[in-house]
C-alpha cells in the first residue's frame, strides 16, 4: 500500500457571463479599464484563456486562475464566478443549464 495522500481535483469556478467579464474589464475596481493581455499579465493567466473567457468558448477555470482574475479586477471572487462543485456534486448554475 502507498503512503501517498491524492490531492483532490481543483474546485472549477465559471464566469457567471461573458459580458460581466467585459463590463468589469471596462471599469475595475481601480476605476481604469485593463485590456485582455493587461489583465492576462496582471493575472498571471495565458492570453488566450482570458479570450476565450471572453468570447464564451471557455467557461471554467481552476479556483487560483479564478481569484487571480478577480484580484487582478478588484472584485470579489463571487462577483464574477460562480463555483462548479459543492459538497462533491457537480453544481450548474440556472444560467449554464439553458
Amino acid at each position: 500500500m502507498s503512503n501517498e495522500q491524492s490531492n483532490p481535483p481543483p474546485t472549477m469556478y465559471a464566469v457567471d457571463s461573458p459580458d460581466r467579464l467585459k463590463l468589469l474589464m471596462e471599469r475595475t475596481g481601480t476605476g481604469q479599464a485593463v485590456t485582455s493581455r493587461e489583465l492576462a499579465t496582471l493575472a498571471g493567466v495565458a492570453h488566450g484563456t482570458i479570450g476565450a473567457l471572453m468570447a464564451g468558448t471557455q467557461r471554467a477555470v481552476p479556483e487560483q486562475k479564478a481569484r487571480a482574475i478577480a484580484t487582478a479586477l478588484g472584485v470579489d471572487l463571487l462577483v464574477l464566478w460562480v463555483p462548479l462543485e459543492r459538497s462533491g456534486r457537480t453544481f450548474i448554475p440556472a444560467q449554464a443549464a439553458v
